[in-house]
């Protein structure tokens, strides 16, 4: 099959294609700009929480209400409109079709209708900021009555906005996972079986069907929320017969498990790189994928450790207690699998490798801290404080932020033909990593010693307005404003190298999955011929095997596959 390029506009070729590396390129920019946004946002809450000013007279930098919309809207865009449109639309558009060996998506016309439609959700979340009332100041998690229309409500229009913009993200998200699942059924190449799959398409896959399965409850619960915003209805409402518990069901029953949902593609993503760079096969492949499946299972399961002191039987508590810690079970598993194929690796510390190592490590920190929030008993001391904040940020800043920049290090060459400043891509993680840790580290301190969360001014709570607790306060502040300033580093190298960045060869990384037989960057179409497929994705990562795939970083004129010789 033939799948020569054809000329398109540029209106039709960047803003209305059907071409998944077109869309996932939409998707990563998207995904990006919003960052920016959501970081901003840390950058104006802590400011306050560090140095509260007295610019607004009697507030400090900002106003409390201002306050609670930059922390609500903070969370929603790093987890909803950064990490899942990074992690698994990005990624999961470009990489599914180039890793799985076919030309496009099953549902062309279906992708580009999911990013527009996500582009709109984008748009209508930061319009919520320009309605009367200001923007939604509830917390990421929306409980009732925050978020419900009565007479204490913060932002009612506001609200109606992001619980509009969340419901219309979720649709776009409906209609990617529909497709990443389909095409990997149905369009992998010739010879390419189940346990051939890598892992981190594997992970997607998991992630897709995981969100698919969770969201649905939440999307019912919501229209009951905008009814009750609306239309005057009672759904959480207990003077009429609701029930604002009913609310943080609804919503844990998909908050938990969408935790996993980008976790797995991240963990995917770390798995193959460090294969690369250590030169080595993954290590239980199969294994990897079981616990995979056991972690999305699992995670329907653990929803209501979230509500330890929201009035639930203690008698569940003790399952879901348990529960908790069985789920941390796979998840281990899958970090042993990152050490265990590092053991005796030819070890190349590139950037991605840098950044993959750094997920192991700073992942680990939030795994541990989070066995204390998994019981019941202590979790009743630590709920609401900053210990639960730092643990959260411990999980996903790795997930999000270091998955995301192993991913883009590592596939930026077969995006865009060009390769990555090196020094720059090092200097810029260690002026990432350095001050994560530093912002966070104190936070766990200050929450131990009762920091509750959503306090505006903390001078107007004599036990919490100590000398030394305003110090670490003012630590993390600072970190977070070198941890932004760092990502000046990122931005410049991207877009730089982009344009005059040195040439990448097909497989600058000597890589052994499908994408890197295709051009880079790759053409419409992907392949000039489709290929098939001879081995596992992860068989010729030994030194010195490479020459078994194709010499040196680039195929031979005409060849994109591995000759069937060499892989018998």
């Amino acid at each position: 099959m033939s799948n020569a390029p054809h000329e398109e506009g540029w209106v039709k070729k960047y803003l209305w294609s059907t071409d998944h590396k077109i869309i996932g390129f939409q998707y990563l920019f998207t995904g990006m700009a919003m960052a920016l946004l959501g970081g901003f946002f840390a950058y104006a809450f802590r400011m306050q929480l560090g140095f509260p000013g007295k610019s607004v007279p009697g507030y400090g930098l900002v106003s409390p209400n201002e306050y609670n919309a930059l922390v609500t809207n903070h969370g929603t865009i790093m987890i909803f409109w950064f990490a899942m449109p990074v992690l698994i639309a990005a990624f999961g558009n470009f990489l599914i079709p180039l890793m799985i060996g076919c030309d496009d998506m099953v549902f062309p016309r279906l992708n580009r209708l999911s990013y527009q439609i996500f582009l709109l959700s984008a748009v209508i979340l930061i319009a919520s900021f320009f309605v009367p009332g200001g923007a939604f100041g509830g917390a990421w998690t929306a409980y009732p009555p925050l978020s419900a229309k009565h007479q204490y409500s913060l932002t009612p229009a506001g609200a109606t906005f992001w619980l509009l913009a969340v419901a219309l993200e979720f649709v776009a998200f409906l209609m990617g996972g529909i497709n990443f699942v389909t095409t990997v059924m149905n369009s992998r190449a010739p010879g390419m079986k189940w346990h051939q799959i890598p892992v981190v398409i594997w992970m997607i896959v998991v992630a897709s069907i995981v969100f698919m399965a969770s969201v649905g409850p939440l999307v019912a619960g919501a229209v009951m929320l905008l009814f009750d915003q609306q239309f005057g209805t009672g759904f959480y409402d207990p003077v009429r017969g609701g029930d604002p518990i009913l609310w943080q069901h609804l919503f844990w029953f998909f908050g938990h498990p969408e935790v996993y949902v980008v976790l797995l593609p991240a963990v995917g993503i770390v798995i193959d790189v460090i294969a690369v760079f250590a030169r080595k096969k993954v290590f239980a492949y199969k294994t990897v994928l079981y616990t995979a499946f056991a972690t999305g299972i699992l995670s329907f399961f653990v929803w209501a450790h979230h509500q330890f002191v929201a009035g639930i039987d203690p008698r569940m508590a003790n399952v879901f207690t348990a529960t908790t810690v069985l789920i941390s079970v796979p998840i281990a598993e899958m970090i042993f699998v990152t050490i265990a194929t590092l053991y005796g690796g030819s070890i190349r510390l590139t950037t991605p490798m840098l950044w993959a190592l750094a997920f192991v490590a700073e992942f680990l920190i939030g795994g541990v801290t989070g066995i204390y929030l998994g019981s019941s008993g202590s979790d009743i001391y630590f709920h609401d404080t900053y210990f639960v904040l730092a643990h959260f940020h411990y999980t996903f800043v790795p997930i999000a932020v270091i998955g995301s920049f192993a991913g883009v290090t590592y596939w930026f060459p077969k995006m865009f033909g060009k390769m990555l400043d090196e020094k720059l891509g090092k200097l810029h993680f260690w002026a990432t990593i350095i001050p994560f840790n530093f912002i966070f580290i104190p936070l766990f301190i200050t929450g131990a010693a009762g920091d509750h969360r959503r306090i505006h001014d903390y001078s107007r709570f004599p036990d919490l307005a100590r000398a030394d607790l305003q110090n670490l306060r003012a630590i993390a502040t600072v970190a977070t404003v070198a941890m932004l300033v760092a990502q000046v580093i990122f931005f410049y190298n991207f877009f730089k190298s982009m344009k005059s960045g040195k040439r990448a060869g097909n497989n600058p990384w000597n890589a052994n999955t499908l994408e890197w037989s295709a051009a880079s960057p790759p053409p419409h179409g992907n392949f000039e011929v489709l290929p098939t497929v001879y081995r596992g994705p992860y068989e010729y990562s030994a030194p010195g095997r490479e020459s078994d795939f194709w010499p040196q970083d680039e195929p031979p004129d005409g060849e994109t596959e591995p000759a069937q010789e060499a892989a018998e």
